[in-house]
């Protein structure tokens, strides 16, 4: 995900649109140029929300158009509040500011066949790959997993997308029409580039029903670590630049305790994959639950991510 120290550009909201049931989508324009930075299928913007708090979006639409960004947002009402502030507060006309786009998802849109599957909010990424294989005339089939059809976002689009010829597969938990993954990778050509986003069990089991693909072939974005956070406290964050130090109780992550404690630090995702609220670590030994840092970075233990991650120390020094 993007650094949230990145260059940052101004935005007005021009457009809120409800895309299906808790999810909406927001289009945003540029204030001062003509045109907003370019970016790629797959890609996404970091927003900065009041608070410090920064939120990363897949953008939606097609990469090709510069004059718009466009996300889309699923309410969460367990989350830490920034789905449910942007549900909330935002009105059309309000100014935001967002890192330029990132993309740790991108498209290869040289396959002779993609292949996609996703699961609710994991769609949002997707479109805007698919938009990007219509225009090059790339050969692609969808596998879309949602609870309802109310609960499914973007339809239409995909419909008018798929333009009759049958590439969009419509799996529905209340219809019991659920993804059977291993007959979707069995019937890809060996060739063929497979994606796949959405909640932690759908890639998990994706990752392990593609083991014999090669490597390279094989795509995935979590919006939520692989791994439970780590809650069981029972340890202290020592701050090294001021000397506070801050317990960590049981059932709070180490973002809660500083955030409890007024102290101010960046994060985005909440659950391990973005590397906003990425912190160096001075001493101790971190519990690494999250899916950004590079296997060198956990094994030296230099770093942990304050979101998700805890400490195999009674006392863990953070570099605050």
């Amino acid at each position: 995900m993007s650094k949230p120290d990145a260059a940052r550009v101004s935005v007005r909201l021009s457009r809120i649109r409800l895309e299906a049931d808790g999810v909406a989508s927001y289009e945003f324009r540029p204030v001062e140029a003509v045109e907003l930075p370019a970016f790629a299928a797959g890609a996404h913007i970091d927003l900065l929300l009041p608070e410090n708090r920064v939120r990363s979006y897949s953008l939606v639409n097609d990469p090709a158009e510069r004059h718009r960004y466009v996300i889309a947002v699923q309410r969460d009402d367990h989350g830490r509040g920034g789905s449910r502030w942007m549900h909330a507060v935002p009105r059309v006309g309000d100014l935001f500011e967002i890192a330029p786009p990132a993309n740790d998802f991108p498209l290869r849109d040289d396959a002779r066949e993609s292949v996609f599957v996703c699961g609710g909010i994991g769609i949002t990424p997707v479109v805007s790959m698919i938009h990007r294989l219509n225009r090059l005339g790339g050969a692609w089939r969808l596998h879309y997993a949602a609870r309802s059809p109310q609960r499914a976002a973007y339809l239409d689009e995909l419909a008018r997308a798929a333009g009759g010829r049958g590439r969009v597969s419509l799996h529905f938990e209340s219809d019991g029409n659920r993804l059977d993954l291993r007959s979707i990778v069995d019937a890809a050509a060996s060739d063929a580039h497979l994606y796949c986003c959405g909640p932690r069990g759908m890639i998990d089991d994706f990752v392990a029903v593609c083991a014999q693909r090669p490597a390279e072939h094989v795509h995935y974005e979590r919006f939520a670590a692989a791994s439970e956070s780590a809650t069981a406290g029972g340890f202290d964050v020592l701050l090294h630049r001021c000397g506070r130090r801050i317990p960590v109780a049981a059932g709070k992550t180490i973002l809660d305790a500083l955030l409890d404690n007024g102290v101010d630090v960046q994060y985005a995702c909440s659950s391990g994959v973005c590397g906003t609220c990425k912190t160096r670590v001075i001493d101790g030994t971190p519990d690494h639950r999250d899916d950004y840092l590079t296997d060198a970075e956990r094994q030296a233990n230099s770093a942990i991510m304050v979101c998700c991650s805890g400490s195999l120390s009674d006392t863990l020094v953070l570099d605050l």
